[in-house]
């Protein structure tokens, strides 16, 4: 994590920016204190090596990256409007619901924020910005406005909500099915549509940052990945630095597009790899580091509650996906609609009461194991010469909640396997029948790279590898942070492994229960 809005408030709410450079001065000592010895050690510096840094360096780089995907992301509207109206065959909806979508998944797992250095929706809103595809320009178009900071105070929890609106709309248009292609194609042009408006009137990649869809899912699974994001490489030098160009910008790069200050980082959760802060600091002191993965999950001290909430809201979604794809819940579902006459799956009010159930459930839980086992009502956790005060439910939920990350995830990436393993060979044919060589007769439409069996199979077997990711993350996170607030160090240990081997239990179950359904 990194300094971020809430964190600068009292200093200049209005100017995280004039904040972050108040913070190298009148705060230094404190700071070097809060964020330094606790903080994990940057892993292997990528940009050491000197090509890879003069690639890194080169201001076309983000922009060859964005590139490929512009092309296939205005293929897939052009295609999903004009061509052909079966799905399999209409390249636009086979390669957004059949391969994307697990790749972006892949990408998380791996690389963490791989995704946001690559997105043709913020990237194309940002060459609008900026009036430019890769030089740094000194006027940005458009009003320039600052995000209202309550609504910044929020985090996490925006975004987690327009995810859930937007995924309750593909499920009600039947998008992902997928259904028409030409829905595929509005709801990406609804993306782009929205990207831009928010570049226009906002600075920086405030969309990104407080609104995207994707962008709690990626932020929180992708802590996952073993590529730490851009790091300063002297915590002393970036301290003390008067300018603050990775924040302000320099004549080299722009000012962190994601609000954030490479001085604090002690988790890829806020770098979106845009390489900004590493073009513009005049003194060389930031680099792109690995890191061993689940470190951003383990080692971040300065948890975030808005963080926390938006896993189990994400953990509720999933369930919702899961549990929907049963015989009980579409005869509930179908009960539902009559009743209320509303037309069709999915109905908004089982739709939410799902979703917050298994959010409430697990967040009740925590809090039973917080009064069986905290020690107090207020918890004193002590960081150098700063101390950490919180309510004795919130020092057990945030840090229980990140415990969560890596089964949460799985359950998401185990979720597209059906499409994947099922319909992902109908690429081929959609290719071919752009230019009319292919059609439904042909052998890769209708085969399945794995029965429905061995999806199950390979759905379960994720589910148990990211249970033990979480088993291992949560028994560090105990360690360090639940022990020493707990009563009794056996108890807290056996409880909060209860909580992962639950959690992975349901996800499991489920999917032996829907035998692969898509």
């Amino acid at each position: 994590m990194a300094v971020e809005l809430k964190d600068h408030q009292q200093l200049a709410p209005a100017d995280p920016v004039s904040a972050a450079v108040h913070l190298g001065t009148a705060r230094h000592e404190g700071l070097s204190e809060r964020f330094g010895a606790t903080d994990p050690e940057p892993g292997l510096e990528l940009t050491r090596n000197a090509r890879f840094a003069r690639l890194v360096r080169n201001r076309k780089f983000q922009f060859l990256l964005i590139v490929p995907n512009q092309v296939v992301f205005w293929t897939v509207i052009f295609v999903g409007i004009a061509g052909t109206a079966i799905p399999g065959l209409n390249f636009g909806a086979a390669i957004t619901w059949y391969v994307w979508f697990c790749l972006v998944f892949v990408m998380m797992v791996v690389v963490g924020r791989a995704w946001c250095a690559m997105c043709p929706f913020g990237g194309f809103a940002e060459w609008v910005q900026r009036r430019t595809f890769w030089r740094r320009t000194q006027k940005a178009l458009g009003l320039g406005r600052k995000f209202p900071e309550p609504l910044a105070r929020l985090g996490f929890l925006i975004p987690v909500a327009s995810f859930l609106v937007l995924t309750w709309i593909e499920e009600f248009f039947n998008i992902a099915g997928p259904g028409n292609p030409a829905d595929t194609s509005w709801m990406v042009v609804g993306i782009v549509s929205s990207a831009l408006i928010f570049f226009l009137v906002f600075e920086r990649r405030t969309f990104c940052r407080y609104v995207c869809p994707l962008t709690t899912l990626i932020g929180t699974v992708g802590s996952m990945g073993s590529v730490a994001g851009f790091r300063t490489k002297d915590r002393e030098v970036c301290l003390s630095c008067q300018t603050k160009d990775c924040m302000r910008g320099g004549e080299q790069g722009y000012g962190c597009p994601w609000y954030t200050w490479p001085g604090s980082a002690d988790s890829n959760l806020s770098c979106g790899l845009c390489s900004e802060c590493y073009k513009a600091c005049p003194e060389g002191n930031v680099g792109l580091f690995l890191q061993r993965p689940l470190t951003s999950v383990v080692a971040p001290r300065r948890r975030r509650a808005d963080v926390a909430w938006g896993i189990v809201a994400l953990w509720g979604l999933v369930v919702y996906q899961q549990f929907n794809a049963t015989n009980a819940f579409a005869s509930f579902d179908g009960w539902l609609n009559r009743n209320l006459h509303f037309p069709h799956y999915p109905n908004p009010v089982d739709y939410l009461a799902v979703i917050g159930l298994v959010a409430l459930c697990t967040a009740g839980l925590i809090w039973l194991i917080s009064r069986a086992v905290g020690r107090s009502a207020v918890t004193e956790t002590q960081h150098g010469s700063f101390i950490d005060r919180t309510s004795r439910f919130r020092s057990f939920f945030v840090p229980m909640a990140y415990g969560l990350i890596p089964v949460v995830g799985a359950d998401y990436f185990a979720r597209q396997l059906p499409k994947f393993f099922k319909h992902s060979p109908r690429v081929v044919p959609a290719v071919l029948h752009i230019g009319g060589f292919s059609s439904t007769q042909s052998s890769l439409y209708g085969f399945h790279l794995l029965s429905n069996g061995w999806i199950v199979v390979v759905q379960v077997a994720i589910i148990l590898a990211g249970t033990a990711a979480s088993a291992w993350a949560m028994w560090r996170i105990t360690s360090r942070e639940l022990v020493p607030v707990s009563r009794n160090t056996v108890a807290i240990r056996l409880t909060t492994l209860g909580l992962v081997l639950a959690s992975g239990a349901v996800a499991g179950v489920l999917y032996v229960l829907m035998h692969a359904a898509s």
